[in-house]
């Protein structure tokens, strides 16, 4: 199960970097966490042009209740309840500045620039992600209620090809590259970082895959007018609740994927910062934010929830630390209802 919560390590699978300090100039070998990631503008990178749904989301928080991960997934201690300490890693300056950096570095030397959790993390994302999309022919993986679908239907989800699929946070891209290998094809990679997507599609130019499309979006004000059958997430989540602001910003981000995502699509995140438990927990509380308001509009009807548990990648290596065994990256899969 996920657990263990370290930053990575430059050997092996997880390079190990100490976090950087808020008031020191930010190398490569300081970042740590979620670099193909952002956060939601606001005043510590530019500005939060809605602040209305900002204000929304801190009433619900007031009231809401935020369930701690079991002892069996995580090291953490008992004070620190599922809520990261504030970095830098959570700004959107960073991220430019980072890009900017590597982008540089590209047409200087032809480097990609990192690839958070490492090559091996996102291999194994890739194919797990693909076998899981072609087992659901049939709906054998689908929840509650997805035996319904049409035979034509389930055809079409066992052609990777006709799955669209959304990056958020993609950073570099190299996520959508490896997806292409997989045999997807209609994808699209968003960041809020201008520099992420400049580097993104110097790449896919460079390395052949330019029919993977980017846009400049931020996924907590997005402008996409579409939903997609497939979302993933490789970090991003991370990113946000590393913002000040943590805690409001990831209640919006799970309304913001759910208008994004197609009735019976799929959420993948992957993460380091958030065990197994701690995002199922997450996804409850969601699930119960959205079922309370609807019981309020439509009294008498009966809610359903909105996101639901489907599988998680089991072959990432473990480790024991205090007696708890755990990975350091976790990768969940939602079926969006």
């Amino acid at each position: 199960m996920a657990g263990v919560r370290w930053p990575p390590e430059d050997s092996d699978l997880f390079p190990s970097r100490p976090p950087p300090a808020a008031t020191e100039m930010v190398s490569d070998d300081d970042r740590s966490v979620a670099a193909d990631s952002w956060s939601i503008k606001s005043d510590y990178g530019s500005t939060l042009d809605d602040e209305q749904r900002h204000a929304d989301a801190a009433e619900i928080l007031s009231v809401s209740t935020f369930p701690a991960a079991s002892d069996s997934s995580s090291d953490k201690e008992d004070s620190d309840t599922n809520e990261a300490e504030p970095s830098i890693l959570g700004l959107q300056s960073y991220w430019d500045a980072t890009y900017a950096e590597d982008l540089v570095n590209f047409h200087e030397h032809g480097h990609a620039g990192e690839i958070w959790f490492g090559v091996e993390v996102m291999d194994v994302v890739a194919s797990w992600t693909k076998n899981l999309c072609t087992n659901m022919v049939g709906g054998g993986n689908l929840a509650n209620g997805s035996s319904n679908k049409s035979k034509s239907k389930d055809e079409a989800c066992g052609d990777l090809s006709k799955w669209s699929v959304l990056d958020i946070g993609t950073g570099n891209g190299l996520l959508l590259q490896e997806l292409a290998k997989q045999g997807f094809s209609d994808l699209t990679g968003t960041d809020y970082s201008e520099g992420a997507i400049n580097l993104a599609q110097n790449l896919v130019e460079r390395d052949g895959f330019s029919s993977i499309k980017f846009l400049v979006d931020d996924v907590l004000d997005t402008k996409l007018d579409r939903k997609f059958q497939l979302i993933v997430d490789k970090g991003t989540f991370d990113a946000i609740g590393l913002h000040p602001d943590g805690l409001v910003k990831r209640m919006m981000y799970w309304e913001a994927v759910s208008n994004l995502v197609t009735a019976f699509g799929l959420l993948v995140i992957t993460s380091c910062n958030n065990t197994k438990d701690e995002l199922l927990a997450e996804v409850d509380d969601f699930n119960k934010r959205i079922r309370s308001k609807n019981l309020v509009q439509h009294p008498g009807t009966e809610p359903s929830d909105v996101f639901q548990y489907l599988d998680h990648v089991r072959t990432y290596p473990t480790v024991v630390f205090g007696g708890v065994e755990g990975s350091h990256v976790s990768t969940v899969a939602f079926i969006r209802k």
